[in-house]
């Protein structure tokens, strides 16, 4: 749902403008040096990139979620690692206080989220519960008023950088599965809250991803999201189930990227004495990477409308990250294919691409995971 067509037009114009001329010029450089340079994060704050899903009343500017996935589809289109310094804060980062916070947390946070003063991260991931996250081992024991929360959580996006995390801690340690875990606020600098220096990772330079260590971390029963023990799984999902049609979007925006650079590579690349753009094979990938990415993105913006009408989308949702995310892999390589021997070589933009879109068939569900999923809801949707 598009609320204000010519608003959100001059919107996204702004946004292309900065990605053409701030961004893209800069991708090797935020690649060689794993930095974005801090004058590129200020101009995303003056242009209100960190505060997008986040509701108007609290300083965002509360997209719907059709218009988040269009921004999405825009901000993608250079290397990822920029969309990834405020994505966090406009998603699942925010989204756990937007849809459960208690109205004091909201009015404490969502505004300096809004604005990019504090950086949020997601904290739920952990060495033996990624895609079974209900294994989590981080334990939040009950002292009066107060917990005392240990554990440790890893590949946690912008965890090196953030100030506020969204922590995830079993509460009722009887409790099975999805019950008794319970999501937690935490500012950087309280006591036993620590994160190690951001890995050293295949892709995705300049968006630092590292541990977070909790070591008897004593916080107040206030910090809780939602003032609800026990609640936190199901706050997981929900952010999780919009973050899952933001991700697919993302996903079609290096895909649209890199089907622009196969193309000028094609046209000016030659063997056999003429431009490689003439072969049928070449055509063929070029055919094929186009019309996939096409329907990612329709796939995208049906759920996504669906989502602003109400709809459940729990099915869809994972349809479009399995779909989407497949799909960029299956571009990403042969957009390298195009490039020959050259897209083999560290200094192009299809070996950085390569290597950044890998991760999306990993993070936010596997794709193994969301094909369980979707299996399972498929025959649950259509059992006679």
């Amino acid at each position: 749902m598009i609320r204000n067509p010519v608003k959100f037009d001059t919107m996204l114009q702004q946004i292309r403008t900065f990605l053409e001329t701030e961004c893209k010029p800069i991708e090797p450089l935020v690649d060689q040096t794993d930095e974005i340079p801090e004058s590129v994060v200020q101009r995303m704050r003056d242009l209100g990139l960190f505060g997008h899903s986040i509701p108007e009343e609290y300083g965002g500017a509360g997209l719907t979620t059709e218009e988040l996935a269009r921004v999405n589809i825009e901000v993608s289109q250079v290397a990822t690692a920029f969309r990834a310094r405020f994505g966090g804060n406009t998603g699942i980062a925010s989204e756990s206080l937007v849809v459960d916070g208690t109205p004091e947390q909201k009015r404490k946070y969502l505004p300096l989220l809004a604005s990019g003063e504090v950086t949020g991260c997601f904290a739920l991931t952990e060495p033996e519960a990624g895609s079974d996250a209900t294994a989590l081992q981080t334990t939040a024991v009950r002292d009066g008023e107060y917990y005392e929360i240990s554990g440790k959580k890893c590949f946690i996006t912008n965890a090196p950088i953030a100030n506020l995390f969204t922590v995830f801690a079993r509460t009722d340690p009887q409790a099975k599965g999805a019950a008794g875990i319970t999501a937690f606020l935490i500012e950087r600098g309280t006591p036993g809250l620590s994160t190690p220096p951001a890995y050293r990772k295949l892709g995705q330079h300049g968006s630092p991803v590292g541990e977070v260590i909790l070591e008897r971390v004593r916080v107040h029963e206030s910090a809780i999201i939602g003032a609800k023990e026990g609640q936190g799984f199901r706050t997981a999902m929900k952010a999780l189930n919009k973050q899952r049609i933001n991700l697919a979007g993302l996903c079609v925006g290096p895909a649209l990227r890199l089907i622009t650079e196969m193309v000028r590579q094609a046209r000016t690349r030659k063997q056999f004495g003429r431009p490689i753009s003439e072969f049928q094979l070449v055509q063929q990938m070029i055919a094929e990477s186009n019309t996939e990415a096409h329907a990612a993105r329709a796939l995208v913006l049906e759920t996504a409308r669906k989502r602003d009408d109400g709809v459940d989308v729990t099915l869809e949702a994972s349809m479009c990250k399995l779909f989407a995310s497949e799909m960029c892999g299956r571009v990403a390589d042969r957009t390298v294919q195009v490039f020959g021997g050259g897209g083999y070589i560290a200094d192009n933009v299809a070996e950085r691409f390569y290597r950044d879109v890998r991760l999306f068939r990993l993070y936010e569900g596997t794709s193994q995971i969301h094909i369980t999923n979707i299996a399972k809801r498929t025959m649950a949707t259509l059992a006679v």
